[in-house]
Parts: structure tokens; sequence; C-alpha cells
């Protein structure tokens, strides 16, 4: 079987490869080609240079959607390792109707996301009607918290799915040595659990980065009716300067802040990963 696989692996590869190339090199080769262009079509660019780009950082709302998305990702990461982490933790205490509360924590990761910023949109314009206070549409703040929550409700019972696995992956008689030798419940926590379920803290935290930066349709249906643009993200942003501004100059930025996210993504995933290897090594 070893020499089959040997010597047929580019047969198995083709198909993937060429899938690869067709699905996502080429349209990003395109998407880059067409930052620099002024645009209505693929077949109908002309070549402007860097004043897309140019543009795309004079753009305020832009700017405004950069820091919003920023500190919304922030938060989220946070809240949501630290919540799915402490899930974890209690869910592999062998509690009666562990498996009945995983499933419950796990449902909401089941609904899409369009359906989930529709449901949290009525309840909390419910609790700020009955309040008093401005609804989402008008309510950075309550539009702000009003992510967080959604997304917390949908992540950490998907997270708290992989810090189970790494949790229950730590043989038993390392912590029983721990015990043994007269560690405390928080000693055994912090220099046996956490530095044994890195690898799972790294699959944690580049999802909720990459998939907080890239939010898009909870923040379409949770908060796109703002007319303000102050709820809205990066990937939202340029939704709009797509398709809610005319021109073709406009689609030229529009791809400009499409190459920007991109690279934004990419970096802080590259950094994300280095800085978790880092702290695997001092370990």
């Amino acid at each position: 079987m070893a020499k089959i696989i040997r010597k047929w692996w580019p047969v198995f590869l083709l198909p993937t490869l060429v899938a690869f190339i067709i699905g996502f090199v080429i349209p990003f080769c395109q998407g880059l080609y067409l930052s620099f262009c002024k645009f209505t079509t693929i077949n109908k660019a002309e070549w402007v240079g860097i004043s897309n780009y140019l543009k795309a950082f004079q753009d305020t709302q832009f700017r405004s959607a950069f820091v919003f998305t920023a500190a919304f990702t922030v938060v989220s990461t946070v809240l949501i390792n630290v919540c799915a982490f402490v899930v974890a933790l209690t869910l592999t205490r062998r509690i009666r109707g562990t498996n009945l509360f995983r499933t419950v924590f796990f449902m909401p990761n089941l609904i899409g996301g369009i359906v989930l910023g529709f449901i949290w949109n009525i309840l909390i314009n419910c609790v700020l009607s009955l309040l008093g206070k401005p609804l989402l549409a008008l309510n950075t703040t309550a539009g702000f918290w009003g992510l967080i929550i959604l997304m917390c409700w949908q992540q950490i019972g998907y997270m708290m799915i992989i810090y189970i696995a790494g949790l229950q992956s730590i043989p038993g008689e390392l912590i029983e040595a721990a015990r043994i030798d007269g560690a405390s419940a928080r000693q055994i926590l912090f220099r046996v659990k956490i530095p044994n379920v890195m690898p799972s803290i790294t699959i944690c935290l580049f999802l909720t980065l990459t998939n907080s930066f890239k939010l898009f349709d909870q923040n379409l249906a949770l908060t796109g009716g703002d007319p303000n643009h102050a709820t809205e993200m990066l990937a939202m942003n340029i939704y709009q300067t797509f398709y809610a501004r005319s021109g073709p100059n406009w689609k030229g930025i529009g791809q400009a802040k499409a190459v920007l996210f991109c690279i934004m993504v990419i970096a802080i995933s590259l950094i994300q990963l280095r800085a978790t290897r880092s702290k695997e090594v001092q370990q």
C-alpha cells in the first residue's frame, strides 16, 4: 500500500489541487489585480494604480469599522475562550447530566448566523424598549454588546467541545501524581492542565480571532439598520462599498478594502500562531 501511495499520490492530489486553483488562487489573483483598477466588470477594468488604496485609507467609515472590529475581536475572543474553558472544566468533573449539558451548550452553533442575528435583534430591542432606551439601530453601545452576546452564545459551545477533548487527553496518572505531591486544585490547573491543553487553546484562539474579525451575517442581521454606520464591521463595510455605493470608482475601492482585509486576517492569524508556539516552547 505504501508503494502504491508513493507512486500514485499525484493522481489523488490533482483533483484537490485543481479545485483549489480554480476556487481560490485564480479569483484571488483577479481580485488583487482589480484592486488597482476602476471597473464595472472583470473585462472592463482601467488601471489606476494605488489610488484605490489611498481612498480606502481616507474613508472615515472604513477606519471606524476597523476600530469597532478590533475592539469586538479582543473582547469576544477573551470572553469566548474563558467561558468555554470554564464550562469544559465543569463538564469534565463527572457530574450528572454531562452529556445533556454538552448538547445544550453546543446547539446554538448549529443555527445560522442570519437567524441568530434576527432572534437576538428581537430580544434585545424588546429589552431596550422596556427600559426606554434607543433601539439597536440607534444605540452603538447596545449594538456592540449585543454582537458580543450573540457571538458568545453561538461560539462557546463549539470551543467547549475542543477544550473538553484537550482536557480528556491529559493522562489521569499525571493529575494523580500531582495530587500525591501535595499540589492544590489551583496548582493542578495552572501547572498541569493548562500546559497540557495548549494545542486546544491554540486552535480555539485561532478560530475565535478569525471568526470574530470576519463576522458579517450576524452584523448584518443584528445591527445592519444602523444609519450612522457606528456598529458596522469591516466585512459589512466592504459589502456596503460594493453594493450600496454606485459607480465603478467605489467597486475598485471596495476591492482594495477586501485585499487589505485579507492581509489583516492573515497577519493576525500568523501573529497569534507564532505567539502561541513561542509560549509552548517556553513551557
